[in-house]
């Protein structure tokens, strides 16, 4: 009898175990062991109940979510376990759709294309259309394609909604070639598998009756992550079927791939009359860690009300520390790690995770990290100065610097300038007759290389982004920013809508501007260049001891006994695009995630945040609002203190109407000093570096960096 093997289970946990009759939400929080509670639920069925194990699915997001659950239930009761079906929702509907996709004008043997393969697709289908891939990018139409489906629309409905729209209806007409395209192919792309197992049931009411009476109990793991067309799904095939999920609404943090929290929020309105089952207990962080996380979480109202409690009571303080700078800040990460590994017993590396809110944020750790022979792995990414737009960047920066072949070759097309195998064939070999460079072959014998008229408008914009950045006198980062704008890379990404991509450049621009303060003596781009290369040339060792650095998102159902929240600042995170996107449902997605990172910890939390200045929110940096509203139980401050309010910085008294000096020569700039702005309004300077002003403006505009002799800018007489 399993239920003999249950008994260590808690009251709630034990409850959802035996619990078989109607729908069931069971709201399961962070660390409050679902996992056990899921696997012994089927176990118990199949073993005490005498359930056919066919009759049971049970539906995760992950493959290994699956195998783990597959894995826990048959070594309780062995070799049953293997007829049940536990998969993800697409391995689920390709299982159905082998069997019964003929009904949808398909062939068994279907193939599935990956995203490489949709690209090419796509890519045809824009050539053939006639479209402009520079003004509408397959990157973009990939997207549209791909949340249609998710929303259930099919291409025909997609074109008829946006007809009256020029770019969507050229997208609409892509989608449909794209479409037709898969058919002709006798393929299915991922979001397909879902979208025609859907379709197919709508269309063939027996098929659809036939996997009704089938699953008679039906278990959806992490249901707070089910978009519309997941949810659509479970609800026809639940006409018969007991129907059990699982979830946390407070960890509802993949609204980007089409989760909507409001499914499990709403559970009991679709699925009625249903139990709710709360797993409150928490086994896994400490008690200051938990108290903590809820203070956080609290602050949502889209939210079914819980209280994780552990009985690990008080445990390690949560540290909360506020850096000067972000080498300082990653300095402070990186000697903590070393002293919990050097004092702690039984601690090493492979305990301890650093989290960001996004990859760009793991530049100045892992710079940092490295210097100190700290070992680390990137999930979920490459490591900072591997990842693509970087390396085309510094290949940028090279050119300029001494005219590199590789990084002429590298960049010479990206973005699109008309030039592929042949052409750069051609210009080697024209380097190779005179034995000059491939920049001088281009530049000097032109005339010897057959290009398009497009090609040589490309080419003269190139050259001349080229020369300009060699003649620049501006400081080395302002000469990149600009190198980007001029070479039409920053376009590229923004077409791309790759928005972590553009922040990736921006945070190399924050790398060379920290050179440029480290190295006042000789901030030179070959110096510079020179720095970067004793990074990325970097071979560390695989001992098996390393620290573990990723996203929040890819840290979802992990745990770390120690772990380090790094670049809580506002406007990082929370991400100002997620609260300019999507206001309040976006702040509140933004609390979910630092409520999921928070929760990885076991023993003991890190939260780390600095001062300075952000190039990716273009803005001088507060700490997030998450550190003001944790409270003050549980956790202590160190280093600086953290500062909330753009208002602050901001004098009282209001400023009266004032004489503006002149055409703006003024070179004597000091903190305190009162400004205008012709949008931002009326200021004061708190910080002056130079020929930079950190300007704090009255609200909504908040804390600014401007050029101290920018044109909207004017300082009032006192």
């Amino acid at each position: 009898m399993i239920l003999e093997t249950i008994e260590m289970l808690n009251p709630a946990q034990r409850e959802a175990v035996e619990q078989t009759e109607g729908p069931i939400l069971i709201l399961a929080g962070a660390g409050s062991g679902k996992t056990r509670v899921l696997t012994y639920r089927m176990a118990h069925m199949i073993e005490d109940l005498n359930i056919f194990p066919y009759k049971i699915l049970a539906i995760t997001f992950t493959n290994k979510a699956a195998k783990e659950m597959q894995e826990r239930v048959q070594v309780i009761i062995g070799d049953k376990a293997k007829d049940m079906w536990i998969s993800t929702f697409h391995s689920t509907c390709v299982r159905i759709l082998r069997r019964e996709i003929e009904k949808l004008g398909y062939k068994k043997n279907f193939t599935i294309y990956d995203g490489t393969d949709q690209k090419t697709l796509i890519k045809e289908c824009i050539k053939i259309l006639q479209i402009n891939d520079k003004e509408i990018t397959e990157q973009e139409i990939m997207g549209k394609i791909s949340k249609a489906k998710d929303n259930m629309q099919s291409a025909d409905s997609y074109y008829r909604e946006h007809e009256s729209n020029f770019r969507e209806k050229k997208i609409a007409e892509v989608y449909k070639m794209y479409q037709k395209r898969l058919k002709e192919n006798n393929a299915l792309d991922f979001d397909d598998l879902i979208c025609k197992t859907v379709e197919l049931f709508k269309k063939d009411p027996e098929t659809l009756e036939f996997y009704q009476r089938k699953f008679q109990y039906i278990h959806v793991d992490e249901f707070q992550d089910v978009g519309e067309i997941e949810y659509h799904l479970v609800q026809l095939l639940s006409k018969y079927a007991i129907v059990c999920v699982v979830g946390d609404p407070d960890q509802t943090i993949y609204s980007f791939r089409g989760a909507d929290v409001h499914f499990i929020l709403d559970f009991d309105k679709d699925f009625k009359p249903n139990k709710t089952i709360i797993l409150d207990q928490n086994y896994r962080s400490t008690g200051n860690i938990l108290k903590v996380s809820n203070n956080l979480i609290r602050k949502n109202s889209q939210r079914l009300e819980k209280n994780l409690f552990t009985k690990q009571t008080g445990g390690e303080d949560v540290i909360h520390h506020v850096a000067k700078s972000e080498e300082e800040e990653a300095n402070w990460i990186a000697n903590k790690i070393e002293d919990i590994v050097n004092n702690q017993d039984g601690v090493n590396y492979r305990d301890i995770a650093i989290l960001y809110r996004a990859n760009y944020l793991s530049r100045t750790i892992e710079q940092v990290l490295i210097r100190k022979g700290i070992d680390y792995r990137i999930f979920g990414g490459l490591k900072f100065f591997n990842r693509k737009e970087v390396k085309d960047a510094l290949s940028y920066l090279r050119l300029v610097c001494n005219q590199e072949d590789l990084a002429f070759e590298r960049i010479i097309n990206t973005p699109a300038r008309g030039i592929g195998k042949k052409t750069l064939e051609n210009i080697q070999l024209v380097a190779l007759n005179h034995q000059i460079s491939l920049y001088d072959a281009l530049t000097l014998h032109s005339d010897e290389i057959r290009l398009s008229n497009k090609s040589k408008k490309e080419v003269r914009i190139l050259v001349e982004a080229i020369e300009k950045a060699r003649r620049s006198t501006l400081p080395l980062h302002e000469m990149f920013e600009q190198l980007m704008i001029d070479v039409g890379y920053i376009d590229m990404l923004k077409n791309d809508l790759e928005d972590n991509r553009i922040d990736n450049i921006h945070e190399l621009q924050r790398s060379i501007y920290d050179f440029q303060v480290s190295h006042e003596d000789a901030p030179t781009l070959e110096n510079y260049l020179q720095d970067i290369s004793l990074y990325t040339d970097n071979d560390s060792i695989d001992q098996g001891q390393y620290v573990s650095l990723m996203s929040i998102h890819m840290a979802k159902g992990l745990e770390f006994d120690y772990v380090f929240v790094l670049g809580l600042s506002e406007g990082i995170f929370p991400s100002f695009r997620s609260l300019a996107e999507d206001g309040d449902d976006g702040l509140e997605e933004e609390r979910r995630l630092a409520y999921v990172a928070f929760t990885r910890a076991r023993k003991q939390l890190f939260l780390t945040d600095s001062e300075g200045f952000s190039f990716v929110t273009d803005s001088p940096k507060i700490s997030s609002r998450f550190i003001d509203e944790v409270g003050n139980e549980g956790i202590i401050h160190s280093g600086s203190k953290p500062r909330f309010k753009t208002t602050d910085y901001v004098p009282k008294q209001t400023v009266s109407k004032a004489e503006l000096i002149g055409d703006n020569k003024v070179d004597d700039w000091k903190v305190g000093d009162l400004v205008n702005h012709d949008i931002f309004g009326k200021g004061v300077v708190v910080k002056v570096n130079k020929n930079i002003l950190d300007i704090a403006f009255e609200l909504p505009a908040g804390l600014k960096s401007l050029m101290a002799n920018h044109k909207a800018l004017k300082k009032l007489t006192n």
